[in-house]
């Protein structure tokens, strides 16, 4: 009787003492039911870009064989606005910094002006009309300054080349000189030539899905110069190679662009989890 006694005390001590190691174990977490996504990597992609704007033009001067002979003052010269169109290929290097190329063109803008001459025995006018449009390639740079509610602030700067033409130029000209009225009325053929070109850039980005962005932005254009083809009086009196230079031609532009992100990667999906 006393050795089954024992027998009974034994098991119990072995039985607690297993209860107790196994209360001093970790308890194992349970598996994951997914992997949690890793953070999206700060890498750049390809991207197409469009805009549509409108130009708001000017020019310095307007320099002719009158204003090399006479002090001249210029009056009224400037452009009427026109539209501009745009399409580019660009690459985002990271979250802050992206450049692109563009290929731009500015609708005719007409022209108006006029130089006005007074000097000892001589008054005049000229009265300059036509229009201008211009072809323009572009690289530019840009860096974004940080989101917020989606909104990206930019600026960025371009170089390029601008091929400014001149179209449908004429002069109209009235002279007194010695006390003798004239006027004239001189036609200029069309013709554009290519200048170096330079812009600042600056606007909001709004990102409406990951691979979509629409932009509003500001820029302001250095166009360079400008002047006529060969002249010819309206009497076929005269005729010969243009003096006429239309000097620093400037804009301001406000453009709505759109960026579709060629690269962009896939949003991000748990796995479904069904019950059994």
């Amino acid at each position: 009787m006393r050795s089954v006694k024992s027998l009974l005390a034994a098991g119990a001590a072995t039985l607690i003492s297993s209860m107790a190691f196994a209360a001093d174990m970790p308890i194992a977490a349970p598996p994951p039911m997914y992997a949690p996504p890793a953070p999206p990597a700060d890498f750049g992609g390809w991207y197409l870009r469009g805009d549509i704007g409108m130009t708001n033009q000017s020019a310095k001067r307007i320099d002719s064989a009158t204003a090399q002979t006479f002090p001249t003052t210029t009056v009224g010269l400037g452009f009427d606005s026109s539209p501009l169109f745009d399409l580019g290929v660009g690459y985002r290097f990271n979250n802050w910094f992206r450049a692109d190329v563009i290929g731009q063109y500015r609708g005719r803008a007409n022209l108006h002006g006029a130089d006005n001459v007074i000097a000892p025995g001589f008054v005049g006018s000229d009265s300059y009309s036509g229009s201008k449009s211009e072809w323009v390639v572009m690289a530019n740079a840009y860096v974004d300054l940080g989101t917020w509610w989606c909104i990206t602030p930019f600026v960025g700067a371009g170089v390029g080349g601008s091929y400014n033409k001149l179209s449908g130029f004429r002069d109209d000209g009235i002279q007194i000189a010695g006390g003798v009225p004239s006027s004239s009325a001189t036609y200029f053929a069309d013709n554009g030539k290519w200048n170096f070109a330079w812009a600042a850039h600056a606007g909001l980005a709004y990102k409406v899905s990951p691979g979509f962005t629409v932009e509003l932005a500001y820029s302001y254009m250095d166009l360079g110069d400008a002047n006529p083809g060969n002249f010819r009086a309206y009497d076929n009196s005269i005729s010969g190679p243009s003096t006429i230079k239309i000097k620093d031609i400037t804009s301001h532009d406000v453009k709505l662009g759109v960026r579709w992100d060629l690269s962009s990667p896939p949003t991000y999906m748990p796995p479904l989890v069904t019950k059994g």
